[in-house]
């Protein structure tokens, strides 16, 4: 099952409630389904879950059934056509049938709870959800351009802060960033989801972090490995211009230990010294001898 099924299969375990609850549960289903209108409520899912939830949503809410249920597997259609359960449905949450546009009755979403429940309704019916692991992006469509604009503002008052566009005739509100999605995942009633979100953020973080670092430390050692062909390529010039016996003693030995040791690094070469020197110590003598091993070639 994709992360978006099981998104919708945890919000179709949320318990029903109160009934002003359920009936804003059904109300967003029905302003985000793919058919609402005047002659008929049209109802498509692929969600196993939520075409259980359907019948039981429906009869707590409204107390009535389908006119036609789902035949066999895959896309499952949920039909009512008959005019006086369309009648007591519109009834039920002010719909105008004679309204050009369908628009959100602000008092079936009144309380905090019918909010989230309105929200969930809208998400199991025409909602979305991109696996985390891939990319983060939720979305819900319609196709009533006035619902969409009134559920945008109903969200930013619930602090969810979503975006809006336009898309094949629908108008689409989403999500783009982890902490957003996390936020409506949660208000809407599926924390698992939200967790789900979080970790796979972290686990991204922690991987860029460590990719980071890896590079960061593969960048050092070719710096490393410069720098230590540098100092041995100024010593053999210091030699073939017979300079080293005429050098202090420090720098002498420090050429010496280098020419030995040309792989170790800083830390490993200080080490060798007897009595140990610092890393900084050792830095400033090799950094003398490659400048002395360079005044010939500036003098040529």
């Amino acid at each position: 099952m994709s992360f978006a099924g099981d998104v919708k299969t945890e919000l179709c375990r949320a318990p029903m409630g109160r009934r002003c609850c359920v009936q804003a549960e059904a109300y967003g289903v029905l302003l985000y389904c793919n058919t609402f209108s005047a002659g008929e409520i049209r109802i498509i899912t692929e969600s196993e879950a939520f075409a259980q939830r359907l019948p039981v949503l429906f009869k707590k809410a409204f107390r009535l059934t389908f006119d036609r249920l789902p035949e066999g597997e895959g896309k499952q259609v949920f039909i009512i056509t008959d005019p006086e359960k369309l009648s007591q449905i519109q009834q039920a949450f002010g719909v105008d049938r004679l309204a050009l546009a369908l628009h959100v009755n602000f008092a079936v979403v009144e309380e905090s709870c019918c909010r989230s429940a309105f929200l969930r309704g809208a998400f199991l019916a025409g909602g979305s959800v991109t696996d985390p692991r891939k990319g983060y992006h939720l979305e819900l469509a319609t196709s009533h351009h006035s619902v969409s604009r009134e559920v945008l503002a109903l969200m930013r008052e619930q602090e969810l802060e979503p975006k809006a566009a336009q898309r094949k005739g629908n108008t689409v509100i989403y999500f783009k960033q982890s902490n957003r999605i996390e936020d409506f995942l949660t208000c809407v009633g599926a924390p698992l989801a939200a967790m789900e979100v979080m970790n796979a953020k972290l686990e991204k973080d922690l991987r860029g972090s460590v990719n980071r670092r890896v590079n960061c430390d593969a960048a050092n050692l070719d710096k490393a490995v410069e720098a230590a062909m540098a100092q041995v390529e100024a010593i053999r010039r210091l030699e073939e211009r017979r300079e080293i016996p005429g050098l202090p003693d420090k720098l002498r030995q420090a050429a010496a230990l280098r020419l030995a040791h040309p792989e170790d690094t800083l830390s490993q070469l200080a080490e060798r010294f007897d009595p140990p020197i610092t890393k900084s110590a050792l830095n400033h003598r090799l950094r003398k001898l490659v400048e002395l091993g360079r005044e010939e070639n500036t003098e040529n």
